[in-house]
């Protein structure tokens, strides 16, 4: 190679020619056979054809403005370096004063309260916290979609019990095979997402029997805990008899103020089996921005008509959203909780057409994201059935529908 030739080849390269790219060692199989959650591919989806998005369950409110405020006022004035480990004193003592005041519930804020970077990041903390390779949990279908990837990737196995539709009713004799010597944790998410399931107290008598049977634990997931409706109550599986030692509570302030993107949760449980769960905290986020922590300690100090009108505003948004599709004849599964109404889309589907591929096409047709339901099992799921977001301002229910009745009409 001549001077000149050598010259242009470092100005293209200073650092020198690349090398031959060579076959380099795979990421983890688990977590690599899984693609983007539905959630995201959904909501792209629907920001590339401009779409009404009641798929990814986020809310159109902004929050209470009192909340955001002591959130930007402490970024200014307050002490923006780590907090402690286990949360500021003041969120782990309104989380404390909150199940008192909510549940009875009679809580240490110093050793049984433990504050995280979301719900998401509790339950990978109680999973990391508690389970062995081999461990079983017993989780209910449909099932969000976090637990089982996690569980299959720190070696425990995952025990599916499928609630039976319309009315989600437990499978008592299935249940009660999915239960073993070998069963770490039953994983309860009450409200339930998808299904806008909420327990009643005989279902959860029969759950806290199989736990206490045989000697598991259960991490229960209960984010949705004030957002139900008419005559449903929340009832914390940690209120039953012989709970409270062998129940993790998880709690949102992303749903209960409508700030899903601050990512603050919180873990209530008996001080032994929050030690471990609280060393897994530390290795995966250590702390969350104290800012989000002092204003949703705010929140929880509301009073009773805060929380109360929650679920009655959401009602009234299921029952706009459920009316308008009624009018398409599209049938609608009971909900008492949360924020997702599942529909039957049978009629809709054309031959051959599974869930997947019709909430695909009605973003492209009809402009409007739904997430289908086979999102929610680990095989085998129902191709029928797809989920809606409600808790969502009335223009943007009324505008899905207005869409939905124009992609009929067209045939």
């Amino acid at each position: 190679m001549g001077a000149r030739a050598v010259d242009r080849d470092r100005r293209r390269h200073p650092l020198g020619p690349p090398a031959t790219v060579a076959a380099v060692k795979p990421g983890n199989a688990t977590l690599s056979s899984y693609g983007t959650t539905i959630f995201e591919a959904m909501s792209a989806l629907a920001r590339e054809h401009g779409a009404v998005n009641l798929g990814q369950g986020f809310p159109d409110d902004r929050g209470p403005l009192a909340v955001r405020e002591a959130a930007a006022t402490y970024v200014i004035e307050g002490h923006n370096q780590y907090p402690p480990m286990m949360g500021l004193p003041a969120l782990r003592q309104a989380v404390a004063a909150h199940d008192r005041r909510c549940y009875g519930l009679e809580v240490d804020w110093q050793t049984e309260v433990l504050v995280t970077s979301g719900a998401t990041e509790a339950l990978l903390d109680c999973f990391l916290g508690l389970l062995e390779a081999g461990d079983e949990v017993v989780l209910l279908e449909p099932a969000y979609d976090t637990y089982a990837p996690v569980i299959r990737r720190l070696g425990a196995v995952p025990r599916s019990v499928r609630l039976v539709p319309p009315s989600w009713a437990l499978p008592h004799e299935e249940l009660a095979r999915a239960f073993s010597d070998r069963t770490k944790l039953l994983v309860l998410n009450s409200p339930m997402n998808p299904a806008g399931k909420v327990f009643s107290r005989g279902e959860l008598e029969v759950l806290a029997g199989l736990v206490q049977r045989h000697d598991a634990i259960a991490v229960c997931d209960e984010v949705y805990e004030h957002l139900v409706f008419g005559g449903a109550e929340h009832v914390p599986l940690m209120t039953l008899p012989g709970m409270r030692e062998r129940s993790l509570r998880i709690g949102s302030a992303g749903k209960t103020f409508s700030l899903t993107g601050w990512k603050v949760g919180y873990i209530t449980g008996p001080a032994a089996l929050l030690r471990p769960i609280t060393k897994a905290h530390q290795f995966v986020t250590f702390t969350t921005p104290p800012n989000l922590q002092h204003a949703v300690a705010l929140g929880l100090g509301f009073d009773a008509a805060y929380f109360a009108g929650l679920g009655a505003a959401l009602a009234r948004s299921r029952d706009r959203l459920a009316a308008g599709l009624a009018s398409l004849e599209v049938p609608v599964l009971p909900c008492d909780g949360t924020y997702f109404l599942v529909l039957d889309v049978r009629s809709w589907l054309r031959a051959g057409e599974d869930d997947v591929a019709f909430c695909r096409r009605l973003v492209t047709e009809a402009g409007v994201a739904l997430i289908p339901m086979s999102a929610f099992y680990a095989a085998e799921a129902p191709r029928h059935l797809v989920r809606a977001c409600f808790c969502k301002e009335d223009a943007t229910l009324d505008a899905a529908l207005q869409r939905l009745h124009a992609w009929r009409q067209r045939g």
